[in-house]
């Protein structure tokens, strides 16, 4: 057998995001002497020594913020054509992907994926302008066209790209089947009584998430239920905002921020509901997560309904109305809920990462014989 078909994946870091854990979760399950994946970052990220362990490359340039416009393109330009042997290129930063395949295909790369993990980009005016311009790149210079979501895909590319290959953010599904005592664990190390309502989410601190908005739900929650908690997983730049509306709040010995964690599988076994009033998303890995773990998720109806696994544990909620939320979390707190969830909901849904990574292995080995 030769040498593995290498795919460049280009994020800004491997760090612990949606895409970058599915990127990982894709990698760990590929059969790795068939394919291997090198990266091509921007800054340092958490998984870079696991990547080099199983046998791949983390490439690293500045980003736009260090450089500047011209600086970055210059960088994106040299760096594609040093490296023009990469038969496949495959980009996960939204708009901004527009400039990566740009110098992908100055370079002669043959294959060039644009992939979309969102729904609306973030940032302000003049970000989301310059995005926009960024965006503009994205047709003309990529070859496919892949997404997580047909409400990602139509984000990114519109109604002019016909069927983009959907590529779910699959999970382990084993490592997340509910276990009493692991619960129990897991509410002991953070101090949390056994009966004690706990509301979790898991996501970066930005303005997408809404936590602020959280935050005054549970407030109101707390006020009903005066045991319960609120377990915040992530991090991020609204860390310090959240900090204050936590104080403001009075809700300092309700609200518990747990940083990144690298073990949200057994985090999710303390939780007894999932809250996520996202503004916008592309399919969060999380909300798959919660449901493997059979929790039951309150969800903005912003968020794509493909994300509903139909094992009757999500209910999509305006956000714009905190009372609907705060009835909604009282009402399910008196109902009797187990925690049993048939892993085959997931697998039938193609959200077990083995079926996932199994899918785009061949994927990427079909493109790869294009080439040839």
């Amino acid at each position: 057998m030769g040498d593995p078909l290498r795919v460049l994946h280009v994020v800004v870091n491997m760090n612990r995001g949606g895409a970058e854990t599915l990127i990982m979760n894709l990698y760990r399950n590929v059969e790795r002497a068939k394919i291997q994946f090198d990266f091509l970052t921007c800054k340092e990220g958490v998984f870079d020594k696991e990547i080099m362990a199983l046998g791949g490359k983390v490439h690293r340039i500045p980003y736009l913020t260090e450089v500047g416009h011209s600086g970055y393109l210059r960088e994106l330009d040299k760096f594609f054509m040093e490296n023009s042997s990469y038969q496949i290129v495959h980009a996960h930063m939204d708009k901004m992907s527009g400039f990566v395949l740009r110098s992908a295909k100055k370079a002669n790369i043959p294959i060039r994926i644009a992939h979309s993990h969102n729904t609306r980009s973030e940032g302000s005016i003049i970000s989301k302008v310059y995005k926009w311009y960024a965006g503009k790149n994205i047709k003309s210079n990529a070859t496919h066209f892949y997404a997580c979501s047909q409400a990602a895909a139509k984000w990114l590319y519109g109604n002019k790209t016909q069927n983009p290959f959907i590529l779910k953010n699959g999970i382990v599904t084993d490592r997340f089947q509910y276990t009493p005592s692991t619960r129990e664990q897991i509410r002991t190390e953070l101090k949390i009584n056994k009966n004690s309502l706990v509301l979790g989410h898991v996501g970066r601190f930005s303005r997408q998430k809404n936590h602020l908005f959280l935050l005054e739900v549970f407030a109101n929650v707390n006020k009903e239920i005066p045991n319960s908690v609120l377990l915040l997983v992530g991090d991020g730049p609204l860390r310090p905002r959240i900090i204050e509306k936590v104080n403001e709040l009075n809700l300092q010995k309700n609200v518990k921020l747990l940083g990144v964690r690298e073990d949200i599988d057994a985090l999710l076994q303390a939780f007894d509901l999932f809250v996520f009033p996202s503004l916008h998303e592309g399919l969060p890995v999380t909300l798959i997560e919660a449901q493997g773990s059979g929790l039951p998720c309150l969800i903005s109806n912003s968020i794509t309904k493909e994300v509903d696994m139909g094992v009757g544990l999500v209910e999509f909620l305006p956000i714009t109305d905190k009372d609907i939320w705060q009835t909604k979390i009282c009402n399910l707190v008196k109902a009797d809920r187990s925690r049993r969830i048939t892993q085959n909901a997931l697998v039938n849904n193609g959200y077990d990462i083995r079926k996932t990574a199994s899918h785009a292995q061949s994927s990427y080995i079909t493109l790869g014989r294009e080439v040839v």
